[in-house]
């Protein structure tokens, strides 16, 4: 019989904040935020900057440059996939999905549609890879559009076949990210990016996939969200836990519960709305009591924090909500307000404020502070 652990919300939140390299006990290096986080979601949506970097920041502090990161994507010492960055080794995991897609079991309706119109296509896939082959890497307004059947969309997505074809070859395995040119992706075959590791087995790559994700959040429910790139669950990884309050069984880390009898070094970080310890807004409600949307959509007049504002870790507690933003052209970083969940203190003041002036010197833009 399985033992259920019973766990104060504390507990949990600790096992979240250790898990995702927030203590005061900083990682060395970005190579130790990838292999420890599992994966960081890249977003280009720069309000104060762009996600991945935000991420790093909030682990290293202003010593991180966000050279680093392109240099690695570019040489392949990370790899880009799935919108996520992540360690070369990890794409063992995703091969034998490739080789199976539009599925590994009966496809569904959206994957067999999916799947005909990539047959549809196959002159214009064979054309890309073609040119990959010749003159790769090369950006997407490079690569030929050849499709005969173009692809309908109630979207953004609708008639862009080429970057519609080339998500599905991502998928597919035969292409492949290497690196960036600017904002716009640089792409070319897969067999030239990715390691020639051997194929992890469906089921065991999955197994082995839910494990690094729990182990990278601490704490998970077995099953979670739909999220497109990677997933907000844990399925069998793991052990059973019970957490005081919250309804329903977890799934948490036994190497993080391992930890909890020991001394917990928190520290003060202001986080990006992607970082993966708030991504999940359901599980940033049960276990850390915070309210908190991201509001980048919303009408101006309906914000109660801002358009991208950044929320406040403090020890083990989610606290408040920066406002702020990057004006490039005025070279200034300009925060409009300090929203606090609770009243602070005089030492969590000076330490989000410390927290500010490191993000705007690592940022090269000169402090305001709105009154």
């Amino acid at each position: 019989m399985t033992v259920l652990h019973q766990l104060s919300k504390r507990d949990a939140r600790r096992l979240a904040v250790r898990a995702q390299l927030l203590t005061g006990e900083r990682p060395d290096d970005l190579f130790d935020i990838v292999r420890g986080l599992n994966v960081i979601q890249l977003d280009q949506t720069a309000y104060v900057a762009p996600n991945a970097d935000l991420v790093a920041w909030s682990r290293l502090g202003s010593s991180y440059d966000a050279a680093e990161l392109a240099d690695a994507l570019a040489t392949q010492q990370l790899l880009e996939l799935r919108g996520f960055v992540r360690m070369p080794e990890t794409l063992a995991l995703f091969r034998a999905q490739m080789e199976a897609w539009p599925s590994d079991g009966e496809p569904l309706d959206w994957q067999q549609y999916r799947g005909d119109w990539v047959k549809s296509n196959e002159g214009c896939r064979l054309d890309i890879l073609e040119r990959l082959r010749q003159d790769g890497p090369l950006v997407m307004r490079e690569l030929p559009d050849t499709c005969v059947r173009p692809w309908k969309s109630s979207g953004w997505t609708n008639n862009r076949n080429v970057s519609q074809l080339l998500e599905f070859m991502i998928q597919r395995g035969e292409v492949a990210i290497a690196g960036r040119d600017g904002r716009d992706r640089l792409w070319d075959l897969a067999s030239r990016i990715y390691p020639d590791d051997p194929v992890v087995p469906l089921e065991k790559a999955a197994r082995i996939r839910d494990e690094q994700r729990l182990r990278s959040m601490g704490i998970l429910r077995a099953k979670g969200p739909a999220c497109p790139g990677e997933p907000l669950d844990a399925g069998e990884a793991g052990e059973r836990a019970v957490v005081d309050g919250v309804r329903g069984e977890w799934r948490i880390d036994a190497e993080w519960l391992a930890l909890l009898g020991q001394p917990f070094t928190g520290r003060t970080a202001i986080i990006s709305p992607l970082d993966r310890l708030v991504y999940d807004r359901k599980r940033l409600g049960e276990i850390f009591d915070f309210d908190y949307q991201l509001e980048m959509y919303k009408p101006v007049a309906k914000r109660r924090w801002g358009y991208f504002a950044l929320p406040i870790l403090h020890n083990d507690r989610l606290v408040g909500k920066v406002d702020a933003m990057s004006d490039r052209k005025a070279g200034i970083f300009r925060v409009d307000a300090i929203h606090e969940d609770e009243p602070f203190s005089k030492t969590l003041t000076a330490a989000v404020h410390r927290e500010i002036r490191d993000l705007a010197k690592w940022l090269r833009l000169e402090l305001v502070l709105t009154p």
